[in-house]
């Protein structure tokens, strides 16, 4: 038999196997595969009559009010993945961009404009919280403050910041603690309690990491007018 028979035949067995074997995969790991291959742009096109419906802002179900602002926010997996925040159809911060750290992730937005003021991390566990404390102090009413957490958010944290994110709206502050995670959003000015908040303790017997809790994740649209 020729060399090219001879690979020629060993290509088709070769598919003929990988065939079978995808056949009888769990409907998972088919869904795996079929999403790798569109990636690798395996699968057949769509065809030109066919709707495709654009994705929204931040990738949100719905689209937002013409008077709201789109956001989804991650935050940190263990001390691993860092958090992600993406606003009005952008990621701001994130690990690729390079702006994130373990601690408190926050950032400012002009909350009429959706203007980014300002995007910083400060270390809540050797970190000196009095240039977070600054940093809180001079924000201007008007002015969204989302914050995401990453990997320590509280050990340094004290009374006086609980209270100014209180401030800012926030209802669940008060109970972060160590290595628990937390989102949110509010605004300086707020008159009530933000309804955009998550809080997942670090707890033993509920982690899925080794000592931190699962990521959290929010969506949603904030209103522009504060």
């Amino acid at each position: 038999m020729r060399t090219r028979d001879a690979i020629r035949l060993i290509l088709v067995l070769a598919s003929v196997l990988l065939m079978w074997l995808i056949a009888n995969m769990p409907i998972n790991i088919q869904l795996k595969i079929k999403d790798t291959k569109d990636i690798l742009g395996l699968l057949k096109p769509t065809p030109a009559h066919a709707v495709v419906t654009p994705a929204n802002k931040c990738g949100l179900s719905k689209e937002c009010p013409a008077d709201h602002f789109p956001f989804r926010i991650k935050s940190g997996a263990a001390n691993v993945i860092g958090p992600k925040i993406c606003f009005d159809g952008k990621i701001v911060m994130s690990n690729a961009l390079n702006n994130v750290g373990s601690g408190l992730n926050i950032l400012l937005v002009n909350g009429q404009t959706g203007e980014i003021i300002k995007a910083e991390s400060f270390n809540m566990y050797a970190g000196d919280v009095k240039g977070l404390l600054e940093f809180l102090k001079a924000i201007k009413p008007g002015t969204i403050i989302i914050v995401a957490s990453y990997d320590e958010p509280a050990t340094n944290m004290n009374d006086e910041i609980r209270e100014i994110f209180t401030r800012f709206g926030s209802s669940m502050i008060k109970s972060v603690q160590y290595r628990d995670n937390w989102l949110f959003i509010g605004a300086e000015g707020i008159e009530e309690k933000s309804p955009f908040e998550k809080h997942l303790k670090n707890a033993q017997d509920t982690n899925i990491y080794d000592g931190w809790p699962e990521m959290i994740e929010m969506d949603g649209c904030f209103p522009k007018k504060i």
